[in-house]
């Protein structure tokens, strides 16, 4: 690949930095998309920073917003997801991002039959997709790789968004980690509207033991397979940004955040 790697940095990363903060964090690495998330404590959006507060900040600071991340469990649709969807889709159009990612159900206590499983999804999409039309955004499927997860397969998102026609306002989200415990080989990067990137470096961990608090940056140590995972996407056709989405501890409380960031942008395009 000759083309320079986008990368893009989602607020998971630094929890704690308030919105002015995190999208001056963004700048100082070089980067011009930031995703924005709406289950941090503490900072945008549940701390009720205005939409429009947002949109000025970001302008000020030169970061456009790529998305909010997220609407939870998304196919399980009910009058509350609908409230919700609303709500967060008026906000996205308001502050000026282009996507809400849609995030399924990852719940144990989550049982319905797989016809009513598969038949829930295609009634969320359904459901969601004038929702997204009339606020002028799109919808970020991201399949999660957790053996308990109601949506694994990138596949299924793909024939169910198609089943409604809804390829035009629906795309996939890759994620790096997702896509390693799902071991589903296809990729559909024709598909993506986003991708996220993270590593799992401890050894010792098989993968089903995997969770989101092991997901550091991107390094030498990675086993996820991060750097084949970008070189197939971009091969693929995807030309959109790699999200840095961290959940460990020991990134996102890390002093020096700027510097670790910046060495793993440096790793991934010197290798992928």
């Amino acid at each position: 690949m000759t083309a320079s790697i986008s990368f893009a940095l989602n607020h998971i990363a630094a929890p704690r930095l308030g919105a002015a903060a995190f999208f001056a964090l963004a700048r100082e690495l070089g980067l011009g998309e930031v995703e924005i998330r709406n289950d941090l404590e503490g900072v945008p959006i549940l701390d009720g920073t205005s939409a429009t507060a947002i949109k000025a900040e970001a302008a000020a600071k030169g970061v456009g917003i790529l998305s909010i991340n997220a609407l939870q469990r998304f196919n399980e649709w009910t009058k509350a997801r609908e409230t919700e969807a609303r709500t967060l889709a008026a906000y996205a159009r308001t502050c000026g991002a282009g996507a809400l990612v849609l995030v399924p159900v990852n719940d144990e206590a989550f049982k319905p039959g797989e016809s009513a499983r598969r038949a829930g999804l295609r009634e969320a999409l359904k459901e969601l997709r004038p929702i997204l039309d009339a606020a002028g955004i799109r919808g970020f499927v991201e399949p999660l790789g957790f053996m308990i997860s109601s949506l694994r397969s990138k596949r299924e998102a793909v024939e169910a968004i198609d089943h409604i026609g809804g390829g035009e306002v629906f795309h996939l989200v890759h994620d790096t980690f997702h896509h390693h415990l799902a071991g589903e080989p296809q990729m559909f990067p024709e598909r993506t509207g986003l991708a996220h990137i993270s590593g799992v470096t401890d050894p010792t961990l098989a993968i089903a033991d995997m969770r989101d608090a092991h997901r550091v940056l991107v390094d030498a140590g990675d086993r996820l397979g991060n750097l084949a995972q970008i070189r197939a996407l971009r091969r693929g056709g995807y030309a959109g940004p790699f999200s840095f989405e961290p959940f460990a501890e020991s990134v996102q409380k890390a002093p020096d955040i700027a510097a670790q960031l910046s060495a793993s942008m440096r790793f991934i395009e010197a290798k992928a």
